[in-house]
């Protein structure tokens, strides 16, 4: 496995709509997924999606709830009801910031796993705000064209000051 070159806002890759996979069990897919991995994991995140590491696939990994990592291949979302919520989200391709943006509370989504099988679920909370923004990135969207309030967009030191003083 490798660490993968991780692409930075403003890298054309991050703006546009990624590929279908045709062949989710190619040798060099279940590579790239064990590299996509390896690579979230080194970094800290909790998702990430091929066009973030140079490769405009319809690919993302994610950190389960029981500590794994899993493959979603030619994601298809639906939100699942109007309730939505707003919560801070952070982006390895936007090191060292964080906004709060509004996502679908609960969603279902289907697609292919890394043995071409069809999978469909349910997702909520935190496993759908990842979904969906991973989802995002395989259509070209980065979390704060999503944003409907600039002001609560900034460095994590900075916020994390301006949280500590409102709490003293």
């Amino acid at each position: 496995m490798a660490i993968l070159k991780i692409a930075r806002m403003g890298h054309p890759v991050l703006l546009m709509r990624a590929e279908e996979v045709p062949d989710p069990t190619a040798p060099e897919i279940l590579r790239l997924v064990e590299d996509m991995a390896e690579t979230m994991e080194d970094a800290g995140g909790v998702g990430l999606a091929a066009p973030q590491v140079h490769v405009p696939l319809r690919i993302f990994v994610w950190r389960t709830g029981a500590g794994g990592v899993s493959a979603l291949i030619n994601p298809v979302l639906e939100p699942v009801g109007e309730e939505t919520e707003e919560a801070w989200e952070g982006c390895l391709s936007i090191p060292g910031l964080r906004g709060a943006v509004r996502r679908a509370a609960r969603l279902r989504f289907s697609g292919l796993d890394i043995a071409g099988n069809a999978i469909e679920g349910e997702a909520a909370g935190l496993a759908a705000r990842i979904m969906q923004h991973e989802t995002d990135h395989l259509d070209g969207i980065l979390y704060p064209m999503r944003m409907e309030d600039l002001s609560r967009f900034g460095f994590n030191e900075e916020l994390a000051r301006a949280a500590a003083k409102e709490q003293a």
